[in-house]
């Protein structure tokens, strides 16, 4: 058996949210759990080869989403062929882009997005390959006020 590790999103509105990540990302549904109240228990949704597991807010089982909390301290990382395009595409489906997609010193055209469930996603796609020294030397650049 291999080791994984798959994202577990609390969302108000988990249902609402699989609607969102299926129109903003091309997720597939794969498994969803609902319970008497409507409220879904469990849900999986696979964007490319990656799975990601959702249910909605619990509180009565101290299981709250970002909306709840008043943030979130964790992104998703998502490498996606064309960058702009989905971001247009979460954009239209509700996200906000907090930062804008732009070409990044470490390689890649990048931006950031939160969702409307209050989760961020860091869009990315590859445009140049860029060894750690030369992404180091970068780095130091920028911090001190270089382009980058």
């Amino acid at each position: 058996m291999s080791i994984q590790v798959i994202p577990y999103l609390h969302v108000k509105g988990a249902a609402r949210a699989i609607e969102f990540y299926t129109q903003a990302f091309g997720a597939t549904e794969v498994l969803r759990l609902s319970e008497p109240d409507g409220r879904i228990g469990h849900a999986e949704i696979q964007i490319g080869g990656a799975r990601i597991m959702l249910a909605d807010e619990f509180p009565e089982c101290e299981i709250r989403g970002p909306q709840s909390l008043g943030g979130t301290s964790v992104g998703i990382h998502l490498t996606v062929p064309n960058v702009d395009a989905v971001a247009e595409r979460a954009v239209a489906a509700g996200a906000r882009l907090p930062k804008p997609i732009r070409d990044e010193f470490y390689g890649e055209r990048a931006g950031k997005l939160e969702d409307p469930f209050g989760h961020v996603w860091h869009v990315v796609t590859r445009i140049e390959d860029v060894s750690a020294e030369e992404m180091q030397r970068r780095y130091e650049e920028l911090l001190a006020g270089g382009k980058g």
